[in-house]
């Protein structure tokens, strides 16, 4: 767990990595994020965008020809912003593995052809990990490296976010959480394999992390787009619009959110707003919370068991002491209980 309070991020550990080794986890131990990546390719995007190398209104084909759908109406409604705010009406249930070569993202998306919309471009939110695909596709034609690599050197880099990757080969010089599983009241055991996601699932689904430098991503976002060492990754006004909302979530249908933003899930607690994102892949869970006017994120990573019990008590608690008074304690309380 890490928390950014007074600009200054604090980290505490407990348990262990693996059952079956006994490995201690510590505040350097990574962990598989799941869609928490999202936040990555999104800020990626929007780093485009503002360079002016990308348009938020511009139809995917003006960049990938060999996007479509079987509508080809549908297709041309579906833009770059409508993929960031899952507004574009596909669906998310798509899954291929596109090999390990750098062409994985490409073939992914030749793959795609024709998969079915959940909804109408534009008129409801439909969660979608298939358009964040696309968007990493969309990042590799415009900047003529693959997406591992335009992450890492136009974000993670900058961040210096040392302790930040997407291949599971790069995982291995750290200590790396192992997932696990069981049934509820059962003691959870080491899952059959540490990552069953391929390649291709980087940009919607595999950042792998420490909970601080996860949170040094968050703070970026609150220091209206300054890294740590006053290096500027986003522009106000960027990291202004990824927090505005798209669209409501009228029934909280996708992890308890309020809203979307561009790439960020919005919350309303109690008039307290907020956003972040959840994440998970094989027995593994992570939770980004992030409350602007408190000038507090708060980032938490598991490896098994009670991850959302565990995520409701600390939630609910951290804010309130870290806060320091800025934030009213009955507000806080709900944050957790809310999500």
């Amino acid at each position: 767990m890490a928390v950014l309070v007074d600009e200054a991020v604090q980290a505490w550990a407990s348990g262990v990595l693996h059952r079956g080794t006994g490995v201690e986890t510590t505040t350097d131990s990574v962990f598989q994020m799941g869609s928490i990546a999202k936040i990555y390719t999104a800020t990626l995007v929007m780093q485009l965008v503002e360079s002016g190398r990308l348009e938020l209104d511009a139809p995917v084909t003006d960049v990938l020809p060999e996007f479509s759908l079987g509508d080809p109406e549908a297709t041309r409604m579906i833009t770059i912003r409508r993929l960031l705010s899952h507004t574009s009406g596909l669906t998310c249930d798509f899954n291929h593995d596109s090999g390990r070569g750098d062409d994985c993202l490409a073939k992914y998306v030749e793959a795609a052809k024709d998969v079915a919309l959940d909804c109408p471009p534009g008129s409801a939110i439909s969660y979608s990990s298939v358009g964040y695909n696309v968007l990493g596709r969309i990042v590799e034609v415009v900047t003529g490296k693959t997406w591992d690599e335009a992450l890492k050197d136009l974000l993670l880099t900058p961040l210096g976010l040392t302790h930040t990757m997407t291949l599971p080969e790069e995982a291995l010089r750290f200590r790396a959480a192992m997932g696990h599983l069981g049934e509820p009241g059962q003691d959870p055991a080491p899952a059959p394999e540490w990552d069953m996601m391929p390649r291709s699932a980087g940009p919607y689904g595999r950042v792998i992390a420490t909970a601080g430098d996860l949170t040094r991503l968050a703070r970026m976002h609150l220091a209206g787009g300054v890294a740590e060492d006053g290096t500027r990754v986003l522009s106000e006004e960027t990291v202004a619009l990824m927090q505005r909302r798209v669209v409501d979530c009228p029934d909280k249908w996708t992890v308890s959110s309020d809203g979307w933003g561009l790439g960020w899930t919005l919350y309303d607690w109690n008039g307290v707003e907020g956003y972040g994102h959840d994440g998970a892949s094989i027995g593994q869970y992570g939770y980004l919370r992030v409350v602007p006017s408190a000038d507090v994120a708060v980032a938490l990573l598991t490896n098994g068991g009670g991850a959302r019990e565990v995520y409701a008590a600390l939630y609910r608690e951290r804010p309130r002491r870290s806060t320091r008074g800025r934030c009213r304690p009955r507000t806080c309380r709900d944050c957790g209980a809310a999500a």
